[in-house]
């Protein structure tokens, strides 16, 4: 019995040709195309290629052609029923089962796709050709919407008075055309109405690029309709399941790695007349997996663009919390966020595609980082709330179905409270005691309010040089691989190092360094209040000097934590994970 047409777009949808390949031979990027050796003929040049976008492999050798399907079939000798098999259970669906119903399925998709074609045609031709329709068009020029994107996107315009109804009986029966979800039935006139009159109305096409559903807008003010509506859900249409514009954008994923997803049919249709044809619309609903899932088999980093007002926000949110669980190691889900009262439509329009993208690539966040985000903003600073703060991030990170991914997100969280709670981080705790001890050991002059710790550890270190230049010229090997962060204290650090390598004996006339300079680490360097009543030996010295190149170690390693946190808050590498935990054990170590 013949396999659904559904069932089989659903797979190819599912599975890239260039995932199916890969798995019996191996393949190379080379531009929008894959390469490698042919399946069916030893040879040492490839000359087999695959064309995810167009959704086929051709081999030049042998010029065997085909799809998925005809690909596992020729290659693993299977019949067209174990291929299905085979490919369904790679991508992760249910094998089909034929039950008596099938063919009477397969029947009603037929009469329901030539239903919505005509219906779709039908309007879409009126739309550019009816001259009653004017009004219509001046809106969509208002809206900076030319002829060129009214027929990509096949747009359409439904009258308020529309006639198809009785155009479809002639052909069609009552229930076939009521399945569809055009029209419904007005109980008090006892007359079936057109769902869409008097809207624009947009195709929601499947994978294979057929209208299986519509979205209708309004054109004008109305207090008492909907701006937008959608088709409802039928055999053929759930909204879930589908998204608005991926039989097109799915064909850019061989030259792009991203995707944008956005609210609105308008946003679509906005960015891509602005060049930006990566991008598709949720359906009215909340993100589900089952569309995570399905751009995922096509793009490594989704970026969900939603209105930047309240309720994109809230949009955003439950985004973010259900679609988390996805994640994987090669994936991103990311967020971008627009300015107060903007969409993506309105904001390319304004600025253009060029800096849309720049926008996008400066303020897109990574999906952890907007959830921590989210929930630290309603955190206040007690245990309580704290604690309500970490038990809920722990349970979001769990939720994660990839272990490598969920280790790493919860590392992120836990790591990003402790910096919110520093008594937990034992090191932190440490270093700030360190300066602490220093400081209440020194005099408080006004002037020092400007200086960093960082700045004044580092007076501490040139005092003790500067006043002990025999001692230090016989221990070089000591302080010369010292690092300074403060610019001044570094060139005079580094003169000072030069000097004592030269010179037989050095004095601190000798060492022509700016008077002012000397003055400024006398006065500030918080080390002489512990040397000021104290008698402290050559060894002491040398210690002191050893504590400090510790704990100017320790600011060099918080530094290069901090810039790996943030690497690793975008790209979620193990390789930077690996590469910040060793840090951060010389951190302990220290």
């Amino acid at each position: 019995m013949k396999y659904p047409k559904e069932y089989l777009d659903e797979i190819k949808l599912r599975l890239k040709v260039s995932v199916v390949v890969s798995k019996f031979l191996s393949l190379k990027k080379r531009g929008k195309e894959y390469v490698g050796l042919s399946p069916f003929k030893n040879e040492k040049t490839p000359s087999f290629t695959v064309n995810d976008e167009k959704e086929f492999y051709h081999c030049f050798a042998t010029a065997e052609h085909g799809n998925i399907f005809d690909f596992v079939m020729k290659t693993q000798n299977l019949r067209f029923g174990e291929a299905v098999k085979y490919l369904a259970n790679l991508a992760g669906m249910q094998p089909y089962i034929f039950s008596k119903q099938d063919e009477e399925r397969e029947k009603k998709w037929k009469t329901y796709s030539s239903i919505y074609n005509q219906y779709v045609n039908f309007h879409h031709n009126q739309l550019l050709k009816n001259e009653d329709f004017d009004f219509v068009r001046s809106y969509l020029k208002n809206r900076s919407l030319d002829k060129d994107q009214v027929k990509k996107f096949k747009i359409g315009f439904v009258e308020k008075n529309s006639k198809f109804f009785d155009t479809l009986r002639k052909d069609f029966n009552l229930d076939d055309i009521l399945e569809t979800g055009l029209f419904y039935l007005d109980e008090k006139k006892k007359i079936y109405v057109e769902r869409f009159k008097n809207r624009l109305i947009f195709p929601i096409n499947n994978i294979s690029g057929q209208p299986i559903a519509l979205g209708g807008r309004i054109i004008d003010k109305s207090d008492f309709l909907a701006k937008y509506i959608n088709s409802p859900e039928t055999s053929f249409f759930k909204k879930g399941s589908n998204l608005y514009n991926l039989n097109l954008a799915r064909k850019l994923s061989n030259k792009l790695d991203s995707i944008y997803l956005v609210e609105g049919y308008m946003d679509v249709i906005g960015l891509s007349k602005n060049g930006i044809e990566n991008a598709v619309a949720n359906l009215g609903t909340a993100l589900t997996d089952k569309q995570i899932f399905t751009l995922n088999q096509f793009f490594n980093d989704v970026i969900i663009c939603f209105d930047g007002d309240e309720s994109g926000y809230k949009a955003a949110t439950r985004a973010a919390e259900n679609s988390i669980k996805d994640l994987k190691p090669e994936k991103q889900i990311s967020f971008l966020f627009l300015p107060d009262a903007e969409d993506p439509d309105s904001f390319v329009n304004k600025n253009g595609k060029k800096y849309f993208i720049d926008f996008s690539e400066q303020n897109k966040i990574s999906i952890h980082q907007f959830i921590f985000n989210h929930y630290k903003k309603n955190t206040r600073n007690n245990p309580s709330s704290m604690a309500i703060f970490e038990k809920k991030l722990r349970a979001i990170a769990n939720t994660i179905k990839d272990n490598f991914i969920k280790k790493y997100v919860l590392e992120y969280f836990l790591d990003k409270i402790s910096e919110l709670t520093p008594h937990l981080n034992q090191t932190i705790k440490k270093s700030r005691m360190r300066v602490r001890s220093l400081e209440k050991t020194k005099k408080h002059f006004n002037e020092s309010e400007s200086l960093s710790g960082v700045e004044l550890k580092e007076f501490s270190l040139i005092y003790l040089i500067i006043n002990n230049l025999t001692l230090i010229q016989q221990n070089i090997h000591l302080v010369e691989n010292i690092k300074l962060f403060t610019e001044v204290n570094k060139q005079i650090f580094d003169k000072i190092i030069t000097k004592l390598k030269l010179e037989k004996k050095l004095s601190l006339d000798q060492l022509d360094i700016d008077g002012q300079l000397i003055d400024k680490i006398n006065k500030f360097a918080p080390i002489k209040h512990i040397l000021k009543n104290k008698l402290i030996n050559e060894h002491e010295i040398i210690e002191l000097i050893d504590d400090i190149s510790r704990d100017l170690n320790n600011y060099d390693l918080e530094f290069r934590i901090q810039e790996l946190e943030s690497k690793f808050s975008q790209d979620l590498s193990e390789t930077t994970f690996n590469e910040l935990k060793e840090l951060k054990k010389k951190q302990n170590i220290n």
